[in-house]
């Protein structure tokens, strides 16, 4: 399960972040997570609880953001909608896309007091 080392690495920023602005607590972590990206968002949500515990952000609230996924079809040249890696384009139904969008994960906001 990498959803665990995401956790630990999304943990460890906002520890950083929190410490640097000399907050008291961290109550809210929004994170992007793109359909294209292997990260599955509930093993993500249970391994933040899980590594968060006796910290700073102990209770945080971790909000996830699905961000949908695109590509580049060649033979469209045009950007179209992805739902899965190495899917098939939904105007042409050919297989010559380029992802473009969905694969990232990023911290968006983090909300501390």
């Amino acid at each position: 399960m990498h959803e665990m080392s995401l956790a630990e690495g999304v943990l460890q920023l906002v520890e950083e972040t929190a410490q640097r602005e000399g907050a008291q607590r961290v109550k809210l972590v929004v994170v992007e997570i793109g359909q294209l990206s292997s990260v599955e968002p509930e093993a993500l949500r249970f391994c933040f609880e899980a590594v968060a515990q006796g910290g700073i952000a102990r209770g945080a609230a971790l909000e996830i953001v699905d961000v949908p996924g695109s590509g580049w079809c060649q033979p469209c040249a045009a950007t179209v909608p992805m739902v899965a890696s190495y899917a098939a384009c939904p105007r042409c139904g050919g297989y010559q896309l380029q992802p473009t969008g969905g694969s990232e994960m990023r911290v968006r906001e983090i909300e501390i007091e």
